[in-house]
């Protein structure tokens, strides 16, 4: 007789749907199930802690459209994964959680770590459930894969018994489940285009903002067609970065506010109106702003603003028509306009602005000078990860891209902590595919705090990440050290210390030396060019900056806090 085990069907049932990455922490009940998975030809990377892992498994399948699988056990490690549900929910990233659950004669019985799996992972994702029986578990595991990338993505949890993963089963007995095919595709009604040309033909001050559906809907061809045949500016959303270059002469992301405020029409492509675009209301947009929104989920058509024309359907093909009419009849929004000198006038006041901020040289270093220099150095090719406050949003403005799906971030809900994962399955993937780009994580110190263990697992798998730690003390701001000490000497410092403080000058740097990898401490402007050019070089092993700067450094005044607080 033909016999396989659970831990093996799930595996082939993985492999079948073209999963190919696998992260995870194991333990009883699932250790084979990681074994099956690489006797199966997946490629599986263990973290060191689970929602790391699901940080990973979901940029997986953000980079690659294709679902990442995150392997955890039961109870507590269940519980740890539901933060990267719940944030690949928000990004709409495609991510299948398998989980280890107590054995089914012991529910309900007291048994080791027996915890509602199931119904806790209803409210984190699209699909949660057990397979009844070893002979179903393809056909389970077929449907939370599709069903984390039909329509909107999202995480899918499926469940495994602890008794299910070394019982055997016929294979005769089981039922197969072929690969599910790519999502279909739908498009807009072309009376709905029709209308949308028309709306844009009539503004005086049009938009296109760019979201990350954008960068998943792999739209960055026929985009690039649309906008340059169009004529229009364009702006993209913090991960919609590089679906079109950054230093695209279309592109008004230095503008960023005079854009949205003064904008009379908006084409919004895979972005939603969300707190990251300030709800599209007031005083962050025009109280008459038009909206043409396209979207692949009809949930979201109309929140918080009534689209003047709503596109439902996928981003690619609809960027298609609209880019087919336009071509027809040959409209192109005029380089000579007042909008296009108003946004240019703008974007030439912010870089002056940058500028005398990025040239200062006193030490310790300002938030500027250091991503000035950087930005010199990053190859155009690479994968920028980032997170943290002032980190991540000046880091927004200064680390330019050039390729789509190649900024990961802190996304639609604002977590901290992604920045390893994320690194880890970016890095994952370039390794696997060879093309020579460098995975480049700036991390404040804050959020790297979150998952700095995560620098074992890359040391481990010999990943060459670069991480580039910009390090103030504290969260949003710090104490310098000999502010530090005095405070010490005054009292009980959990009554004293400023909440936001965190240890001055901590040693990042000899976090990743300890694991093998190379630890760099950086103070000037010399060791961090230093530091970073042997750091792009070294292809075997990770490297890590600890870059000191100013405790109170700050990004530059906003006309604008980036978190909108007004009544809605």
């Amino acid at each position: 007789m033909d016999e396989v085990t659970g831990a093996e069907l799930i595996a082939e049932s993985l492999r079948a749907q073209k999963v190919e990455y696998m992260f995870g922490i194991v333990g009883v009940p699932v250790i084979e199930v990681a074994m099956a998975a690489q006797a199966a030809g997946i490629k599986y990377l263990g973290m060191r802690n689970e929602q790391a892992a699901c940080y990973a498994a979901s940029a997986i399948g953000y980079l690659t459209g294709r679902p990442g699988a995150c392997l955890v056990v039961s109870g507590p490690g269940l519980i740890h994964a539901l933060g990267g549900m719940a944030n690949a929910n928000e990004n709409c990233w495609p991510v299948v959680v398998i989980g280890g659950s107590s054995d089914r004669n012991q529910e309900t019985t007291g048994a080791f770590q027996e915890f509602p799996q199931v119904e806790a992972c209803r409210l984190y994702s699209k699909f949660s459930a057990r397979p009844s029986s070893l002979e179903a578990i393809p056909s389970v595991i077929e449907k939370a894969v599709r069903t984390s990338i039909y329509g909107r993505p999202g995480a899918c949890y499926v469940d495994i018994a602890g008794d299910m993963v070394n019982a055997k089963v016929n294979r005769s007995q089981v039922r197969e489940a072929s690969c599910c095919p790519p999502p279909p595709v739908s498009v807009a009604h072309p009376s709905d285009i029709t209308e949308a040309i028309s709306v844009l033909k009539a503004a005086k001050n049009p938009l296109v903002i760019i979201g990350k559906g954008a960068a998943y809907g792999r739209a960055e061809n026929v985009l690039r067609d649309f906008v340059e045949t169009s004529g229009l500016p364009f702006l993209p959303t913090p991960m919609g970065k590089g679906v079109l270059p950054d230093d695209h002469p279309n592109c008004v992301a230095a503008a960023r506010s005079r854009a949205l405020l003064q904008a009379d029409t908006i084409l919004l492509l895979g972005a939603r109106l969300n707190w990251i675009l300030h709800f599209g209301l007031p005083p962050r947009f025009s109280s008459n702003v038009k909206i043409i929104q396209v979207d692949l989920c009809p949930e979201e058509m109309g929140n918080n603003v009534r689209p003047a024309v709503a596109l439902l359907g996928d981003i690619n093909a609809i960027v298609t028509q609209l880019f087919t009419c336009v071509q027809k009849d040959g409209w192109k929004f005029p380089s000579g306009a007042h909008w296009w000198s108003s946004l240019k006038e703008k974007i030439l006041l912010n870089a002056n602005m940058t500028q005398a901020l990025a040239l200062e040289e006193s030490v310790p270093m300002n938030y500027y000078t250091v991503f000035n220099h950087v930005s010199q150095l990053l190859p155009k090719d690479c994968v920028i990860v980032s997170e943290g406050a002032n980190t991540m949003d000046i880091g927004r403005t200064m680390l330019h891209n050039y390729l789509p799906r190649h900024r990961l971030d802190a996304g639609t809900f604002g977590t901290m902590g992604v920045g390893l994962g994320f690194a880890i399955a970016a890095a994952a993937v370039e390794k696997c595919e060879n093309r020579g780009r460098r995975v480049v994580c700036v991390e404040g110190d804050s959020a790297f705090g979150f998952s700095g263990m995560e620098v074992e697992t890359m040391c481990r798998y010999k990943l060459p990440v670069i991480i580039i730690v910009v390090n103030n003390n504290g969260i949003y701001s710090g104490m310098d050290p000999e502010t530090w000490k005095e405070m010490a000497q005054m009292g009980d410092l959990t009554t004293i210390a400023p909440p936001v403080s965190l240890l001055p000058e901590a040693r990042y740097d000899e976090v990743m030396s300890a694991f093998g990898g190379r630890g760099f401490l950086v103070r000037t402007v010399t060791e961090l060019r230093s530091a970073l050019e042997l750091s792009l070089s070294d292809w075997e092993k990770p490297c890590l900056l600890n870059v000191l700067i100013d405790p109170s450094s700050d990004r530059k005044k906003q006309e604008f806090p980036w978190l909108t607080r007004s009544n809605l």
